[in-house]
């Protein structure tokens, strides 16, 4: 047996796993920081996860405004840790710089990606089951709002179709193209 028979098992697992936990994380700080309902049951279950690692964070690093600092830095730091690890699993070297500038680079797209999934999910559900309201729901569009209620107010609905979902989906896209060549 060769050693990639255990590799890429476990090279899966770390990443999936601690990108799992990294996606929590991004997510209860954009909520936060667009200020969703704390009490959803979808927050809540965020919060619950998060909290063991967050809440000692955040007595040694505080917020600064809506920023939760120290969920920006436990986002670096897990991101870090994952690529690590896969780095030293794939039996290659471990450059600190590139590690860093590589985490920084994933969450920033990872951040996009909510965005821009968070659109697609309002826009299915606004086809699907207009006005109902759920848990997942009322976050989606507590998230996408920030974004879209700008592009509304430029481009009013056309015959009743709301626009903005899409002009929003294309500048996600756009700022991905300027952002990421940026980090490397």
């Amino acid at each position: 047996m060769s050693g990639n028979y255990f590799t890429n098992p476990i090279e899966f697992l770390i990443t999936t796993l601690f990108s799992l936990y990294i996606l929590a994380v991004m997510l209860r700080f954009l909520l936060g920081m667009v200020r969703a309902d704390f009490y959803n049951p979808v927050s809540q279950f965020l919060v619950r996860i998060t909290s063991p690692v967050l809440v000692p964070l955040r007595k040694v690093i505080p917020s600064i405004g809506k920023f939760d600092i120290s969920a920006i830095l436990l986002m670096i730091v897990l991101q870090s840790v994952a690529l690590t690890l896969v780095f030293l699993l794939r039996g290659g070297g471990v450059p600190v710089s590139a590690v860093i500038i590589l985490s920084l680079a994933k969450l920033v797209s990872l951040a996009i990606n909510v965005f821009f999934f968070a659109i697609i999910i309002q826009v299915i559900l606004s086809w699907v089951n207009p006005g109902t309201h759920n848990p997942v729901t009322s976050l989606v569009y507590s998230l996408t709002t920030p974004i879209l209620r700008p592009i509304q107010q430029l481009i009013p609905p056309i015959s009743g179709i709301d626009l903005s979902p899409l002009f929003a989906s294309i500048g996600l896209q756009v700022l991905r193209m300027l952002v990421m060549p940026l980090l490397g």
